[in-house]
Parts: C-alpha cells; sequence; structure tokens
C-alpha cells in the first residue's frame, strides 16, 4: 500500500535497483506493513475461535455436530501455523535475513514475497520441498 500523496510524487528519491530482483527498502516496508496486518488478523481469528468455543450455544452445537469441532480445530491450527510464519517472517526482517533462501541461500523474488510475505523458500526449493512430501 503507497500512502504518499500525488504532489510527493516529483520529489521522490530515485529507487535502487536490488540486485537479482531482491526486494526494495521500500518493498521491505509494504511487506513488513503486510506482515504485521496479518499478524493482527490471525491474533483476532484465535480470539474470536477461543470465544465462541466457551459460548452456551457453541456448546449446545458441540452436543449436536462433532464435524464442527473439527472445523473450529483446524482452523484454529492452521492460524496459529501461519501466525509463527507472519512472527518468524518479522523476526527474519529484524535480524537482516529476510528474503534470502532457508536451503540454498539465494534471494527469493521478490514477486514470491509479494504474494508469500512470510516465504521461507524460493520458489524452486519450495517445488522441490512439496515434490519431497
Amino acid at each position: 500500500m503507497n500512502h504518499q500523496s500525488i504532489a510527493d510524487h516529483g520529489t521522490r528519491p530515485a529507487r535502487e535497483t536490488p540486485p537479482c530482483g531482491a526486494p526494495t527498502a521500500e518493498d521491505l516496508a509494504a511487506l513488513r506493513e503486510n506482515l504485521h496486518e496479518q499478524r493482527l488478523f490471525r491474533r483476532e481469528q484465535l480470539q474470536q475461535i477461543a470465544a465462541s468455543a466457551t459460548s452456551r450455544e457453541d456448546a449446545l452445537l458441540q452436543q449436536r455436530a462433532a464435524a464442527q469441532v473439527e472445523v473450529r480445530v483446524q482452523l484454529a491450527a492452521s492460524a496459529r501455523m501461519v501466525l509463527a510464519d507472519v512472527e518468524a517472517a518479522l523476526a527474519r526482517m529484524a535480524d537482516g535475513s529476510y528474503g534470502t533462501c532457508h536451503l540454498c541461500r539465494g534471494p527469493i523474488a521478490r514477486e514470491r514475497l509479494e504474494i508469500v510475505p512470510q516465504a521461507r523458500y524460493c520458489a524452486r526449493c519450495q517445488q522441490v520441498r512439496e515434490a519431497e512430501r
């Protein structure tokens, strides 16, 4: 998201081109904001799941439909996993290792990070990992 006004556009300094499609400082700022938004969303999601699990209505639903409980359990597990990935990405940003593949140690393409900002692997290594499963 770019909150820059149109009037500021002409006075903006030129963007440095990072090597090998690596994210620029501006890209990193946008990605960091995205990760913070995802973290907030997942935390709120987990709070809502926990709150609904304690309601009387939910207790009755649990007695009638065990499948709904399983869905909540899976949803919470998924939200916790994504939250952990987002927080790990923010930690990598803080320590300077963000955007580097955990397997090949090469750069993760900016385009990939824009789609999956918490990505730990470049597209090639991710495909290798998924093929091994």
